[in-house]
């Protein structure tokens, strides 16, 4: 069945009043019916981040947490119609920025797709809409429990579009340098990955430390099953994330699949042994970790490697990414949420992995894509890969830091709650009569701190610690 071609003359695919536009895919709807539910399960990644930091975080700022999840699916979908894909994947893009050939949607919708000929534009648009939000989601995790949320959603659209479209342009659009280099990256270990992880660390060091006035609960997750429901919503969406990056329905898409489920669960084995040869016990956290950091590592080479060097890779990236348990200590940096060690070191490994163990046999099971590695005698291709890692860690961390300083100092957009709302929890600051869980906690809370202080009749229990309340 020959694959539809792009026609110049008739960019957005055809008048549909004049043609059935659907003709042309006939015998290959496979191919859009596969990549239409890759997105739909990419997009419980979304959610599932919004469960997993809350889970992380305290339950005073938890809920911030949650509504920034769908908050910035909201902003990106936005920014994304916008001008967002056009800066990414039009036709027309240099080396590095798309042009605005599809501004507003522009001609997107029954073409061919740049990134295969068998997908319908529309259906790959939406598909590459939701990687966008996710790795926005995974950057707004540098800002947690101290930065504002009305700035961090400026912050989503302007990041998104003048770091992700470009390195996205750079790693996926047929014009992009890194496309042409080649750098391989399956799925988004730079796009995705490092170029979050490194925002994240900006964001943290930017707005600072948080203020740490000797609560127990500073460094600790305030909800283990948050943390696991929203991990277990990632792994799932993540058979979407890396099994529809071939953009068709063959072998190959199915093999990343299964790479996928591999390195989480390696991911998974390799932290919990960290931890016990550490502690001698186990940690669900950990695990959770764990997974993630498989899930991460694997992401550039899903489509690149056999089973057990992708059981491999997982292992690895997980091992690397558990020892670091100090790395903010070493940093001097409040980064929490471990965007950094997660998604920045884990995608640096990956992408280095990659350029090691990708294997000719394995990427031409799509019968068109010859990718080796290092391992089938390519030993330049670590080196190309060394070249992304640099390249996009610059610029993601730089333009980041550059962007959140100029924010800063707009009036309106300043970056960081008040001492008292962060003391308070972003909850009880900024959200309506709402809480994460179960109200009755607070009235334990209360209960506690009433029978424990003198004169407690002048205390109010709001989030997790009494705080005195304002006297005339």
């Amino acid at each position: 069945m020959p694959t539809p071609e792009y026609d110049p003359a008739h960019p957005n695919g055809g008048d549909s009043v004049l043609v059935d536009v659907n003709l042309q895919y006939a015998g290959v709807e496979f191919n859009y019916t596969y990549l239409l539910f890759c997105a739909a399960i990419v997009w419980l990644i979304i959610p599932g981040i919004g469960l997993l930091y809350g889970g992380l975080a305290r339950r005073k700022s938890s809920l911030a947490l949650l509504f920034q999840s769908l908050c910035v699916i909201s902003v990106v979908t936005v920014q994304w119609m916008f001008w967002g894909y056009s800066l990414a994947y039009s036709r027309g893009a240099n080396k590095f920025i798309g042009n605005l050939d599809n501004f507003g949607m522009k001609n997107v919708m029954s073409a061919p797709s740049p990134g295969n000929g068998n997908i319908p534009e529309i259906v790959f648009c939406l598909y590459q809409l939701l990687f966008c939000a996710c790795t926005v989601q995974i950057v707004i995790g540098g800002s947690f429990e101290r930065g504002r949320i009305v700035p961090s959603l400026v912050f989503s659209f302007i990041w998104a579009t003048i770091v992700y479209c470009p390195i996205a342009c750079w790693t996926w659009n047929a014009n992009g340098w890194l496309f042409n280099l080649p750098s391989l990256d399956f799925a988004g270990g730079g796009p995705v990955h490092i170029a979050s992880g490194w925002a994240a660390l900006a964001y943290a060091l930017v707005l600072g430390k948080r203020k740490h006035i000797g609560e127990v609960t500073h460094h600790k997750p305030h909800n283990t099953t948050l943390v696991f429901l929203g991990t277990v919503l990632i792994w799932f969406g993540w058979f979407g994330f890396n099994g529809g990056s071939a953009l068709n329905g063959t072998v190959r898409a199915m093999l990343a699949a299964f790479n996928t489920n591999t390195a989480a669960s390696t991911g998974v084995l390799g932290w919990v042994m960290v931890d016990y040869i550490k502690k001698r016990k186990f940690s669900v956290v950990g695990a959770c970790e764990g997974a993630i950091a498989g899930l991460v590592g694997i992401t550039p080479a899903a489509g690149y490697v056999s089973v057990w060097l992708a059981a491999l890779i997982g292992f690895l990236t997980a091992v690397v990414c558990a020892s670091l348990q100090n790395l903010n200590v070493w940093l001097k940096i409040d980064e929490g949420m471990e965007v950094f060690k997660l998604h920045a070191v884990g995608g640096m490994m990956g992408s280095f992995l990659t350029g090691i163990f990708a294997q000719s046999w394995v990427s031409m099971l799509d019968g068109a894509t010859d990718a080796p590695g290092a391992i089938d005698g390519n030993g330049v291709q670590v080196g190309k890969q060394l070249a992304e890692i640099c390249a996009i860690s610059a610029y993601s961390f730089t333009v980041t830091c550059a962007i959140l300083l100029v924010m800063k100092y707009i009036p309106g957009l300043h970056l960081r709650v008040s001492e008292e709302a962060e003391m308070m929890g972003l909850d009880i600051d900024q959200f309506m009569d709402e809480q994460i869980g179960d109200w009755s906690i607070l009235e334990q809370h209360a209960l506690v701190a009433g029978q424990s202080q003198p004169g407690s009749a002048g205390h109010s229990i709001k989030g997790h610690e009494a705080v005195p309340e304002k006297t005339a």
